[in-house]
């Protein structure tokens, strides 16, 4: 996940530019935010950003475990 710093605001985002959304998690694959999150994020505090940053890792996985094949026996 990018880090890059917001120069207006000195507040780290999570884009990395691989804006395409989930279809079933409604979720964006590349950085794992909502649309509404997206939309939002310029006028987020730090804060709520902070938070939203914090829960995208396990976004992320839990995309990526879906797309896995279950295991056959």
């Amino acid at each position: 996940m990018a880090n890059t710093a917001d120069p207006r605001t000195h507040t780290e985002t999570p884009c990395t530019r691989v804006c395409v959304i989930h279809p079933t998690a409604g979720l964006c694959v590349g950085c794992g935010r909502s649309l509404d999150e997206i939309a939002r994020w310029m006028d987020l505090d730090n804060a709520a950003r902070r938070l939203i940053m914090a829960q995208l890792p396990a976004r992320l996985a839990a995309m990526a475990g879906a797309h896995r094949a279950p295991a056959t026996a």
